[in-house]
């Protein structure tokens, strides 16, 4: 028989089903911490959980027994992942359960936004009488512009779809095509769908590249009057912003669900008109919690009594030998994908994985699945990792691709990834130096040799004496240090165009950039966040 504990309020039918479950036994214990928690852990096989109980590591210290931690829900931040990991405890998430109930819940708020709602009854509470001073606005023929259209953003689609409004979406991996037969207009990028936009929503991690998505620059270029709506995570949305915002009457109502730092009972916005705040209630509906907590059983009485792992974030079901001898080549391949995600500008349709030399011996179809774990990282309301990121980017209509030639070129193995969007193709290619080292070697149709790892900068730029002088005062002057530098050009001739790949010692401010895109002979220049030295993903540490 296998133990199971359920840590926090489980629905009725989640514990009815691990009652029929057959070789599981189980116990109820809400509430525990400390050395009570710890204690606890390490009579059991597997554990539920929900957001209530905080699963740190030293809950998890010396323990030998469980196996399996499964959060009744999306987010694993009270689990120490890290910690599960060192001792072979697998995490696991469910994260479909909560979907319509969370797109229902933004609806809701958009709805409460256009006619008043909260303020209306506050009113009437107060023993008043104000038709004249709520007037709202209608949902029909309005914009709802969304900011990733993964399971949530897209059932909110639909609904707005039913309201007859037109929804226009930004998702780096929706092709234009795919959102056509949604019914939303895909757009190149968040800021070409601000101006036109009356209502704005969001369903996207929090991750370095949407923190403060909407800050005081981006709600600038707002339609005056507009309405926002966050069910997905606090920090997307800049506060303060969003405070300045609605004292200018540039925002006409703001709905939040999710903040920075919760639990949260005291903000400016809760006392402003045109504010409605709830607290975190996106997947706070009876069905919603039902769900999640069948998933959970399903998920742990499958892994207990099968060995069957789904919906893992921490782990992946890779033999140890097979990771050994494939780390470095998953390791270039998932910076390759981090590299791309960032490069790459429009709907993403088709990925292209060219293997060439030693590499295309081995098991590429591992390195494929690392290297669509580094394309979909921190852009998926779900947890990424090597076993679920082919399966995620296929889900949205992104065909993968792999070619492999046995024979060697320029280096003993390399590994190519060309992306093609309704924008273009986007190019990047990689190896290993020695035996852990990741390079870059191409990029689109420039050849080099970069370090691919840290903050680069990447800078299009016409072959001229002094460019590579001006790169440098231009960072200077921001007391930014480039550890390395590396140029390619477009074929063997100077004077051509050219591309720098430069690797900063920190992270660069956009006053450098904006500064270094003025300058004479530069077209373009982008910054890419990409990990450190010698980092690895959670699912490639041994």
């Amino acid at each position: 028989m296998y133990r199971v504990i359920v840590l926090d309020k489980l629905s009725p039918e989640g514990l009815e089903k691990l009652k029929a479950a057959q070789q599981i036994e189980f116990d109820v214990r809400t509430g525990l911490k400390g050395a009570d928690l710890r204690t606890a852990l390490r009579e059991y096989d597997g554990a539920i959980c929900r957001s209530g109980v905080k699963i740190t590591a030293d809950a998890l210290e010396g323990n030998r027994r469980l196996r399996a931690i499964v959060r009744a829900g999306v987010g694993t931040d009270n689990i120490d992942r890290e910690a599960a990991t060192r001792l072979g405890i697998v995490v696991m998430n469910t994260p479909s359960g909560n979907t319509l109930s969370t797109a229902e819940h933004a609806f809701a708020l958009m709805l409460a936004l256009s006619r008043s709602i909260a303020p209306a009854h506050q009113s009437l509470v107060e023993g008043k009488w104000e038709r004249n001073k709520y007037m709202g606005a209608q949902l029909a023929d309005k914009t709802l512009g969304i900011v990733g259209l993964g399971r949530i953003g897209r059932e909110v689609a639909t609904r707005a779809l039913a309201f007859q409004m037109r929804v226009i979406g930004y998702d780096p991996f929706l092709s234009a095509e795919q959102a056509a037969k949604l019914g939303i207009e895909h757009v190149d990028n968040v800021r070409a769908m601000l101006p036109r936009v009356d209502y704005l929503t969001v369903h996207t991690p929090l991750t370095a590249e949407t923190e403060n998505l909407i800050g005081p620059a981006e709600i600038e270029l707002l339609k005056p009057g507009v309405r926002l709506i966050n069910c997905a995570r606090g920090g997307i949305y800049n506060e303060e912003a969003l405070v300045e915002g609605l004292k200018s009457g540039r925002i006409a109502g703001v709905a939040l669900d999710v903040y920075r730092e919760e639990p949260c009972t005291n903000s400016p916005l809760f006392q402003m008109p045109g504010a409605l705040c709830t607290p975190h209630l996106g997947a706070s509906t009876e069905e919603a919690q039902t769900q999640v907590a069948l998933e959970a059983v399903e998920l742990l009485v499958n892994f207990l009594t099968t060995g069957e792992i789904r919906h893992a974030v921490n782990v992946a079901s890779i033999d140890p030998k097979t990771l050994e001898s494939l780390r470095g080549y998953l390791n270039v391949a998932h910076r390759l994908g981090r590299l791309l995600a960032q490069w790459h500008t429009g709907g993403a349709a088709r990925c292209i994985l060219s293997y060439r030399g030693e590499v295309a011996k081995k098991g590429t179809r591992l390195v494929t699945a690392a290297f669509c774990a580094g394309l979909l990282e921190g852009a998926l309301e779900e947890e990424v990792n090597i076993v679920n990121a082919e399966v995620l980017l296929r889900e949205r209509g992104v065909e993968i691709v792999e070619e492999s030639r046995s024979d060697l070129g320029t280096f003993s193995s390399s590994i190519t990834a060309e992306l093609v969007s309704d924008r273009g193709r986007f190019t990047a290619g990689g190896t290993i130096f020695g035996t852990h080292m990741p390079r870059l070697i191409r990029l689109d149709d420039y050849r080099l040799e970069a370090y691919l790892d840290g903050n680069l900068v990447i800078v299009s730029h016409e072959d001229v004496p002094g460019i590579i002088g001006t790169m440098g005062n231009v960072f200077g002057r921001h007391k930014l240090n480039i550890g390395q530098m590396a140029v390619g050009r477009m074929g063997t001739a100077p004077g051509g165009d050219a591309i720098a790949v430069l690797n900063l010692d920190e992270g660069p401010i956009q006053e450098a950039l904006d500064e270094l895109a003025q300058q004479q002979h530069i077209s373009s220049v982008k910054a890419i966040r990409l990990p450190a030295r010698g980092q690895l993903p959670k699912w490639l540490q041994s």
